[in-house]
């Protein structure tokens, strides 16, 4: 069998070793050290942001970037339909109600004015919500200005989950850095990569430093421990925090090559008149931290499913686009406001390897098994 070809793998510097051994030889293996602290200048540096703080997960930040918003139970966040789960269960974790959103064609992320039309039918229920949760997906910057325009209307604050897309760019400015938090994850599979780990970015002191000081335990200051407030074990750790040193000093290398390596699949592939992919739209530049496309049905019927599974014959990696919140068991329940956009785009979407390390033989490999797919009959 062919070797297998991973979908997003992590791509390592060769100085993440160097930050890695200044913690053992320091003695710093736990959530404090000089890692952490660069790390966070490092990030303050490259977004142009005034505070960073380093957790252990996106995830985390999102659920302290919610407390600190006052979220709490019976609440109401509206949150984008498309989008993966790690965006919604902060907002149970405080046993508040998610409300999704449907996506809209140009950037598959949160419709301006389905977003506009949820928040009036909220409040004409009496239920005014208490926050907006924005996702950049895959990397492709959301409208940001008009969903910050409807959201400053109806004063309710509004969160870029940026997981997805550290690197990309909005008419020049930095996404995650257009309120007053967000949100970064430096998962395995992310564009760049701590192992686990995430950052709340904000431009509020009281925000950064509530998030530091419950993401260690809500110790209060004082020489024993005492606790005034439920806090977590959501600090990042030293360790890691080196990787992610050795990660962010090729960060530009790492968002060149995800875009070098869309566009070589887009020359490629675009031929075929069964694929569209998800192009930048005037003002947005994205990481494309994955490629991803849409396959129509043809006279064969092929469908984004003969593809991805004639890939799998080869031993090639490639995922669905998220699957909707709304048709999800745990969610299925909630309140959504829906157009079909999400739901015809799981039906058709499809992720590409698009690692940073991905070789171009590999790259040839994966276009070579999608234009074989359309040359033959549905055998799936």
């Amino acid at each position: 069998m062919s070797k297998r070809i991973r979908l997003s793998t992590p791509h390592m510097s060769g100085n993440e070793m160097k930050y890695i051994r200044e913690a053992f030889e320091k003695n710093y293996i736990a959530p404090v050290g000089a890692n952490i602290t660069e790390l966070e200048e490092t990030l303050k540096q490259y977004l142009q942001a005034p505070y960073v703080v380093a957790l252990n997960s996106g995830t985390a930040a999102l659920h302290l970037a919610l407390i600190n918003l006052g979220v709490d139970q019976d609440d109401e966040v509206i949150v984008p339909g498309f989008t993966f789960c790690a965006s919604v269960n902060p907002i149970l974790y405080q046993r508040a109600v998610p409300i999704f959103i449907d996506c809209e064609p140009e950037t598959w992320n949160m419709d301006p004015k389905m977003l506009e039309m949820a928040i009036q039918d909220r409040m004409q229920k009496g239920r005014k919500p208490k926050a907006v949760i924005l996702v950049h997906l895959y990397g492709m910057p959301a409208k940001i200005n008009e969903i910050r325009q409807i959201t400053s209307r109806y004063e309710i604050p509004l969160i870029e989950d940026a997981a997805e897309a550290l690197g990309s760019q909005y008419h020049g400015k930095m996404v995650g850095t257009f309120t007053d938090m967000s949100i970064l994850s430096f998962n395995g599979n992310k564009i760049i990569t701590t192992s686990g780990g995430g950052a709340l970015v904000s431009n509020s002191r009281y925000y950064s430093e509530n998030a530091l000081y419950l993401s260690t335990q809500a110790k209060d200051d004082m020489p024993h421990y005492q606790h005034s407030a439920i806090g977590y074990n959501y600090r990042m750790s030293n360790i890691v925090a080196g990787i992610g040193r050795g990660q962010m000093e090729v960060i530009d290398q790492r968002i060149r090559q995800r875009r070098e390596r869309f566009q070589y699949y887009y020359q490629a592939l675009n031929e075929i008149d069964e694929i569209t992919f998800l192009e930048e739209p005037e003002g947005h530049l994205s990481n494309y931290w994955l490629t991803t496309l849409l396959v129509k049905p043809n006279g064969k019927g092929i469908t984004r499913e003969h593809v991805r599974k004639y890939l799998e014959a080869d031993n090639i990696d490639t995922r669905p686009l998220w699957k909707p919140m709304h048709l999800q068991p745990i969610y299925e329940k909630y309140p959504s406001y829906m157009n079909g956009t999400a739901s015809s785009l799981f039906e058709k979407g499809l992720c590409l390897p698009s690692g940073s390390n991905l070789s171009d033989e590999d790259a040839e490999r994966v276009v070579r098994q999608v234009k074989k797919t359309f040359q033959t009959a549905p055998c799936f």
